[in-house]
This record gives structure tokens, C-alpha cells and sequence, in this order.
């Protein structure tokens, strides 16, 4: 993205345990007081926010009397349900006395990789902004398994990133950013301000976790950065600890910033264009067509013929009257529906499908013309 990161229109920051949750196992409310401010304080500029917080298992182990040693999964699963409603309770106590309105998001790897699952948390996320909310989202760790939960949040916190469309992801840590070696135990470590792109050079300057309390190393901050910047978002790590973490930053605190490729938009366009095979085709009429080409979302009145047994979220062809190829999307429902809405007005989804689905049957956002 052009110009300073922090001014984008919408951001993701991620906090770690280690700075929310102190070593007895309670929350830092006077941190997370000063967070929710900093967000505040965005939010009164225009910006939307969308948290990832960790913690859940580090509260519940304590609450739950399991100790600081290794967990089994089962263990993990049961301090993570006991956790994660002091967790929600705490951020929505601390956004709530600001006058912002807080929502728990729960997702799994599935929900970021299907794309079904993948269209449905995304619509969700977008609706939460668009009603002034901040989604407060947390990894499912009580249904997760140990073959497919993500392991930490920092790779978390770039997919969802990637998810939202965000410009810029702000990892909140334990440490001040990327250093040559590790700051412990090297004297000789030097700050790296910028990362321009994740080479074998840089990724052989990662460290494990610092604190005894979260989980992600500067491996895993390394891989959240590659997964963010390659879709288009900039990331940002820096040290936490401050009482007003976010405007710290603001006002230069140290950070590392790596650079994204391109923009959130553009990447996931080239995604849609290039990387998905279609299960399907949506012929449209001539008055949809323009529409498509102004910039519009394809609604269900223009479709005027639909191909193939493809189900929501599967990519599919859109072709002009005749025949060709003129667009390529996610489509929000599947061939049955499709089929049963076409030509139809958007008032009349619910009465014809029984439900009420999305008003669009391919989103702007989720389309890229040919």
C-alpha cells in the first residue's frame, strides 16, 4: 500500500497473551483500558478495526487450576472454554466504556480455507463493521483439533486480515520487531525497520517465543507476514507493552514494516482471476453486462441463464447475451438456487427460496472481469 500504514481505512491488530494475560493468569485491565482507547481513537477518525486476541487458554488454565506445563489437547480445549468468556467479557467491558460495541468472532481453519465457510465469516466480518461493531475474533481452540487448529494467532491474524480486506495488520508483541540475531543473547542483533519482501536471509533471523506465556515465536510472526503481504496487506510488528500501544506506534515507536506487493483488492482479484477453477457459467442480459462494467455487484434480476451444478462459494463464468466471457466471481449460492432466482427481483429471494440470502448473486468484491 502507498503511504504511512497506519493511515489505512481498515486495520487489524492483533494483541498476545503475553500482554494482555499477566503471569498470574488475570487480564491486564489497565492495558486493555489504554488498547481500547487507541481503538477508539482510530475509530473516531473513520478507520475500522478489527481485533484478534489471544489469551482464552491462558486465563482458563488459570482459572481452571492446570498449571504453566505442557497441556494436552483435551486440556487446552477445556481452559480455552473456560478462558474465552473472561476473554469476550474483558474486551467488551473495555470497548464498552469508549461507547463501542464489541462482537466475539470464533472461527477455525476451515472457516479461512473453504470457501463456502470462507464467504459466510467474511460477510459477517463486513456486516459487524458496517453496523459500527468491532468483531474480537479468537481462534475455535474447544473444537479445533491438533492436525488443523492454526497454533497461534499471529497466522491467524494475517487470514483474517486477508479475509477483511484490511490494508494493515498491527501484530502487538513482546518485542520491538525484527532483529538481525536474537536481542537476548546477541549484542551484535540489529532492529530491522523495513522487510521489503520475506527472503531465506530473513526468515534465518527468526527466534523462538520470548515470554512463557503466548505461543508464536518470530517464526510464526514470519509466516503471518508472508501470508499478509503476498495478498496485498501490510504488516506491522512492534512491542505492545506501552499504556496507549497504538498511538506509541503512532507517535514512531519502533516497529518492523513489512511491505505489501500490491493492494488487498488488487490481490484478491488476480486470486478469483487466476487461481480458481469454475464449476459453472451465469449468462447475463445486456442491462446487467453495463452494470458489471460500472463496477456493480451482479444481481439476480440479470441473470438470464445458469450452467453447471456448482455450489456457494465455487467460482463460475459470467458471459455476456452472446456468450462471451465476461466476468468471473464467487457466487453466493448454489446451481439449484441460482437457477430459481434468476431473473428474479431481490425482494423476491425469500418468498422463492424460502430463506433470505445474500441480495447479490456474485458481490462486487468477489468479482473480477475478464
Amino acid at each position: 500500500m502507498n503511504g504511512d500504514p497506519l493511515d489505512a481505512r481498515r486495520l487489524v491488530v492483533k494483541v498476545g497473551s503475553a500482554l494482555l494475560v499477566d503471569g498470574a493468569g488475570d487480564v491486564r485491565d489497565g492495558w486493555l483500558e489504554g488498547l481500547a482507547a487507541d481503538i477508539a481513537d482510530l475509530r473516531s477518525e473513520g478507520r475500522q478495526v478489527i481485533v484478534v486476541t489471544s489469551g482464552a487458554i491462558a486465563l482458563g488454565r488459570a482459572a481452571l487450576g492446570l498449571g504453566r506445563g505442557p497441556l494436552k489437547l483435551e486440556e487446552k480445549q477445556a481452559a480455552a472454554a473456560a478462558g474465552q468468556i473472561r476473554l469476550a467479557g474483558a474486551w467488551r467491558d473495555a470497548l464498552g466504556r469508549h461507547g463501542v460495541p464489541a462482537a466475539q468472532v470464533l472461527v477455525t481453519l476451515d472457516d479461512t480455507e473453504g470457501r463456502r465457510r470462507y464467504l459466510n465469516a467474511r460477510a459477517t466480518l463486513e456486516t459487524l463493521l458496517r453496523l459500527g461493531a468491532v468483531p474480537v475474533v479468537n481462534e475455535n481452540d474447544t473444537v479445533a483439533t491438533a492436525e488443523i487448529r492454526f497454533g497461534d494467532n499471529d497466522r491467524l491474524s494475517a487470514r483474517v486480515a486477508v479475509m477483511a480486506s484490511a490494508e494493515t495488520l498491527i501484530l502487538l508483541s513482546d518485542v520491538d520487531g525484527l532483529h538481525t540475531a536474537d536481542p537476548r543473547t546477541d549484542p551484535a542483533a540489529r532492529h530491522v525497520p523495513v522487510v521489503a519482501a520475506i527472503t531465506p536471509d530473513i526468515l534465518a533471523m527468526a527466534t523462538g517465543p520470548v515470554s512463557g506465556v503466548g505461543t508464536g515465536g518470530m517464526v510464526s510472526k514470519l509466516a503471518a507476514a508472508r501470508i499478509a503481504t503476498r495478498s496485498g496487506t501490510a504488516m506491522l510488528l512492534a512491542k505492545g507493552s506501552a499504556d496507549r500501544p497504538l498511538r506509541a506506534l503512532r507517535q514512531g515507536g519502533r516497529s518492523t514494516l513489512f511491505q505489501a506487493t500490491s493492494t488487498p483488492r488488487t490481490a484478491r482479484k488476480h486470486w478469483i482471476a487466476a487461481s480458481l477453477g469454475v464449476a459453472g457459467t451465469l449468462t447475463v442480459d445486456p442491462g446487467a453486462v453495463r452494470a458489471l462494467q460500472a463496477g456493480s455487484s451482479l444481481l439476480p434480476i440479470g441473470v438470464a441463464a445458469v450452467e453447471g451444478a456448482f455450489g456457494k462459494g465455487d467460482a463460475v463464468l459470467i458471459h455476456a447475451p452472446d456468450g462471451t466471457p465476461l466476468a468471473k466471481g464467487l457466487v453466493a449460492y448454489d446451481g439449484a438456487d441460482a437457477r430459481r432466482i434468476a431473473r428474479r427481483r431481490t425482494d423476491e429471494i425469500e418468498a422463492v427460496l424460502g430463506y433470505r440470502g445474500r441480495d447479490e448473486i456474485v458481490h462486487r468484491d468477489d468479482l473480477v472481469l475478464l
